[in-house]
């Protein structure tokens, strides 16, 4: 007997494939819709091979609030939705702006006015710390908790921005609508999940991040120098107020992530808070040149950089306050930075070209008689 029905938006990507993983492990069933612009439909036999269980699939843009309408009139037992569904890359994000309000923040109301329509009124949204902005400009602001004011300094984080404010008017106007109208109205919540830097893959290796064009994040773009695929990666800027002069982070294992997704979810179902903001992250702050060094050593050799001017939009300090998501959710990450650089490394060393290939037989063999045992 499932606990609920999940309607996940962008669930073959990077982190919507683990969430999927997750809640299917947790006795949720889970309905996809994604576009596959920059995600394989190989996430979903993947997800498979890991829990033998398979999450519905449906090729439909988030934009596209009449298929949507199909999928939640085809699926009535939908009570909740998680979503990932959006373009992410904050370079990208200043040259093409207007796809990036388009699909972030026109998806985003598509999706709402569909839920509406079929009564769906939970939602867990994929938001980001880049909300912050530089969170350096305030006293006492590192690491960042929730009441950090919001001041994003990219398009991408203003389409989180516009999102978050979105739902949050969205979920105080159907609790009004049907608390005047004397009907329940506490079923209608969101969650705002604010996080940092996802990394890492399957322990299994045989799933991971697979993106379909150049990767603009660090670990998969160490991965392909590590691979021989790019020649170098690029570090931008050595000149920031750090102990080695590049840009602090909060990395996070996409496993923590997922399973941060999770209680989110139940939080909500449980405790009905209206809208609630939680940082996803784990406290603890690395720099570039760290995560270099600790991808090297897993690798086994020196990996080679070169140093080049800031990016636009870049911030110094991107380091995580996460004591209300341990209180509150009772979650907190317990995978190490060390663990996702040596499952990131199983991935791509062993899968090069991501789903574009078959895992290697004795993954698969480990992966059957780890699940024999348990």
């Amino acid at each position: 007997m499932a606990v609920g029905t999940v309607l996940v938006t962008g669930g073959t990507g990077y982190i919507g494939s683990f969430t999927t993983l997750a809640l299917l492990e947790n006795d949720y069933n889970v309905v996809i819709v994604d576009n596959l612009y920059n995600s394989s439909k190989v996430a979903v036999d993947r997800i498979e091979l890991i829990c033998g269980k398979r999450p519905l699939f449906y090729e439909v843009d988030v934009t596209d609030e009449a298929a949507l309408d199909q999928v939640f009139a085809k699926h009535p037992e939908i009570d909740s939705v998680i979503h990932f569904a959006a373009l992410k890359a904050v370079g990208e994000s200043g040259e093409i702006p207007l796809d990036y309000y388009r699909t972030n923040v026109g998806g985003s109301i598509s999706l709402l006015r569909s839920m509406e329509k079929h009564n769906v009124s939970n939602i867990v949204f994929s938001s980001s710390a880049t909300v912050y902005g530089d969170a350096t400009r305030i006293p006492n602001m590192i690491p960042i908790p929730e009441h950090c004011p919001i001041e994003a300094t990219n398009t991408y984080g203003r389409t989180k921005v516009m999102i978050e404010q979105v739902i949050t008017d969205q979920i105080h106007a159907q609790r009004q609508k049907n608390q005047k109208a004397g009907k329940p109205f506490e079923q209608w919540n969101g969650a705002l999940l604010r996080y940092f830097n996802p990394c890492g893959a399957h322990p299994s290796g045989i799933m991971g991040e697979d993106p379909q064009g150049v990767p603009y994040n660090l670990l998969p773009l160490l991965g392909k120098v590590a691979t021989g695929e790019r020649e170098k990666l690029l570090v931008f800027g050595d000149d920031y107020a750090s102990k080695d002069g590049t840009a602090i982070r909060d990395y996070i294992h996409v496993l923590d992530l997922a399973s941060g997704h999770l209680a989110a979810l139940n939080y909500l179902r449980e405790h009905k808070p209206g809208v609630r903001a939680w940082n996803l992250g784990s406290g603890r702050g690395s720099t570039v040149f760290e995560m270099i060094k600790a991808f090297s050593k897993v690798v086994g050799r020196d990996l080679p950089y070169e140093v080049v001017g800031r990016r636009q939009g870049d911030v110094l300090d991107l380091t995580a306050n996460p004591a209300r998501a341990n209180e509150e959710l009772h979650w907190k990450t317990q995978l190490t930075l060390e663990d996702a650089c040596a499952d990131l490394w199983r991935w791509v060393e062993n899968n090069p070209r991501g789903y574009r290939q078959d895992p290697p037989s004795e993954l698969l063999d480990a992966l059957k008689a780890s699940k024999h045992k348990n």
